[in-house]
């Protein structure tokens, strides 16, 4: 038996692994990642797939989102921690 590698999975630039088109449309509280037009776009037209399949304000969200400054997201992730050793 052969393995076909699926079209439909890619590396992951957050989590730095291999994750279905599944995963990055209901990563974020069951919502698109916000990177999923970046990581998307030369598979398959992502942006009319999204206006297909979202309401016009999870696409309007999408679209607009932005990341947070990598030093924010350590920030928080810091603050996470101290907070754990706390408890």
């Amino acid at each position: 038996m052969t393995h076909t590698p699926n079209p439909l999975v890619r590396r992951c630039p957050r989590l730095g692994g291999p994750v279905g088109f599944n995963y990055c449309m209901r990563c974020e509280l069951d919502q698109p990642c916000g990177k999923v037009v970046d990581c998307w776009w030369e598979t398959f037209d992502i942006v009319q797939y999204l206006k297909d399949h979202l309401s016009e304000d999870q696409f309007n969200r999408v679209m607009n989102a932005r990341p947070k400054p990598k030093i924010a997201s350590l920030v928080e992730i810091i603050e996470q921690a101290k907070e754990k050793t706390k408890g």
